[in-house]
């Protein structure tokens, strides 16, 4: 879970406040089920209480607010024009700007559709495995998609994430299952049993050409795994620190990339398989 930081939340309260009514406000703000009942006050005010009472109740509050401003930020402003017959009008700031920037210093970004990227890097969001069981690969493109979108700016957090992802979707299936998840963390320890369990052993394919592919994903499973250790952000390297390796953001899209295309091959094996039983 990602609090909505107080900075953010006192750019966001004015903002919205300019730009919404207050009957505008109550009902954006219960369609993204920030809870209770519309705070009293004026318009601001109203913002602020409703924001600082979804950091407390609310399941991921960050990511509830990226959809809250959505709609704002996704809208095209109207952009002043002067005609023959009027006085150029002064052009306005780009409200959106105001955000954008405190979620910027946050070091937090906001994309399109209403996704806060940044947020939780190191891992998929808590609710990933209710997510898996409910919607499936859905579930795991929109987690990937966190990790693609910080490639360029933290190839570190990137890796990070795409190993950890892979690793709750593998574990989550185990525990669906019903089959007790190896008490060791992390994806070198939870592959080999998910691969065991779905039929990936290749040990027990008969045909030589996916024999091969099957090995070459246990090869990259423990190849993701140790490059998020020696050179992820999970570890709290310092910049001075040595590395083994200087990554790059082709070596983080490579390693996201493979753990991706692992990640919805489990999803598609596992959904096979309840299909067959």
């Amino acid at each position: 879970m990602a609090q909505i930081p107080p900075s953010i939340i006192g750019t966001a309260a004015p903002v919205l406040a300019e730009r919404y009514t207050h009957s505008e406000l109550n009902s954006l703000f219960m369609a993204n089920s920030f809870p209770g009942d519309p705070p009293e006050g004026n318009k601001e005010k109203k913002c602020l209480d409703w924001l600082r009472r979804g950091n407390h109740r609310l399941a991921d509050p960050l990511a509830s607010f990226g959809r809250l401003i959505a709609e704002f930020m996704d809208t095209e402003q109207s952009i002043p024009y002067a005609s023959s017959w009027s006085a150029p009008r002064e052009e306005k700031p780009d409200p959106r700007q105001f955000l954008a920037s405190a979620l910027d210093r946050e070091g937090l970004s906001y994309q399109r559709g209403g996704m806060i990227l940044g947020a939780h890097l190191s891992g998929p969001s808590r609710s990933l495995a209710e997510r898996l069981r409910s919607e499936g690969i859905k579930a795991v493109e929109d987690e990937y998609q966190r990790a693609y979108a910080a490639i360029g700016s933290d190839s570190r957090a990137a890796l990070t994430a795409a190993c950890a992802i892979l690793e709750s979707v593998c574990r989550t299936y185990l525990e669906s299952a019903g089959i007790e998840p190896p008490k060791m963390r992390g994806l070198q320890a939870v592959w080999p049993e998910t691969a065991r369990h779905l039929g990936l052993n290749p040990a027990a394919v008969a045909d030589d050409d996916i024999k091969r592919i099957l090995q070459g994903l246990y090869s990259l499973a423990d190849g993701i795994a140790a490059l998020r250790t020696h050179e992820g952000s999970a570890h709290g390297k310092g910049d001075t620190e040595q590395r083994r390796y200087n990554i790059e953001p082709r070596h983080a899209r490579l390693a996201v990339h493979a753990a991706h295309t692992m990640a919805l091959f489990v999803m598609e094996t596992w959904s096979a398989t309840s299909r067959r039983h």
